[in-house]
């Protein structure tokens, strides 16, 4: 009886950690909203995300320059990634590669994953100053594509490997070759972990700051060229919230970031689970 009532005591504790750490989780989720959206609330305007900042004068006009330059440096830089982040996880199966060097490299990019973003910001820094290259569009992609590359490949990596083995040989039987296999039905049978991973990658690009920071610049215009130095949502924070009176603006830019985070988030859970009826189980 008494060891029955201390798993019982066992469970309660535990059901009411989980419960606590649900509560956290969401608790802070709905703070950061609501202080952000408190505070700058007043700002947000049409305006806001149809202009540009008005010439000498930070805290007029809008932020659309920061929104397109956004885009400009995330979607090239998980485009990028994704192409060399495909070839790294299907390199990676044991199809291909030697168990023992795929998990070094596994064992790699899980490293590259956990270093701070700053220090891919301040690699691309020293290859500016080597090159005699001065901030741009261009910088920011490399730094931003050198940043996902290990979140998209390990997350397709992942996916990849949850395919039944079964279906890979049933291939082989069939006469297909590694990569035919390794492109029509792997590919097919991994892609929303593969989208998951992907759109991951766009949202921590988009929502990075350090690794711009020294690379793309700051720039009240929109690129008209790779080589032209750009604003971008997390930078445009940084500068405005640095202002006297800028916080509820940069507030208003913070709310405006973080919906299209969450956008990201909401479309890669829709799309992966419409892809998942096409996944043999």
């Amino acid at each position: 009886m008494d060891v029955l009532n201390r798993r019982t005591v066992e469970e309660k504790i535990f059901k009411l950690f989980m419960i606590v750490s649900i509560c956290i989780v969401i608790g802070s989720l709905v703070i950061i909203f609501g202080l952000v959206i408190i505070n700058g609330a007043s700002s947000i305007s049409i305006e806001m995300i149809t202009q540009t900042p008005t010439p000498g004068n930070a805290l007029g006009g809008g932020i659309l320059n920061a929104i397109i330059g956004s885009l400009l440096l995330a979607l090239p830089a998980t485009g990028l990634a994704c192409i060399i982040g495909i070839g790294i996880a299907l390199y990676l199966q044991k199809e291909f590669s030697h168990p023992g060097f795929a998990n070094f490299i596994r064992f790699t990019l899980d490293v590259l994953w956990g270093i701070p973003s700053i220090v891919y910001g301040i690699f691309c820094l020293m290859i500016m100053i080597a090159l005699g290259m001065g901030s741009s569009l261009l910088v920011g992609i490399f730094a931003l594509t050198l940043l996902e590359i290990p979140i998209i490949t390990r997350y397709m990596d992942e996916a990849i490997k949850m395919v039944p083995i079964g279906l890979k040989e049933s291939a082989f039987s069939l006469g297909s070759t590694k990569f035919e296999t390794a492109i029509r039905i792997v590919r097919r049978q991994a892609f929303p972990g593969i989208l998951a991973g992907i759109l991951l990658g766009l949202g921590r690009g988009i929502g990075d700051a350090a690794s711009i920071l020294f690379t793309a610049g700051f720039s009240n215009r929109i690129p008209t060229s790779l080589f032209d130095s750009t604003a971008a949502l997390p930078t445009m924070i940084f500068n405005l919230y640095s202002l006297p009176s800028g916080q509820p603006k940069a507030y208003a830019a913070a709310f405006i970031l973080l919906v299209v985070v969450l956008l990201i988030s909401i479309i890669s859970r829709v799309l992966s689970k419409r892809f998942m009826k096409h996944v043999i189980r």
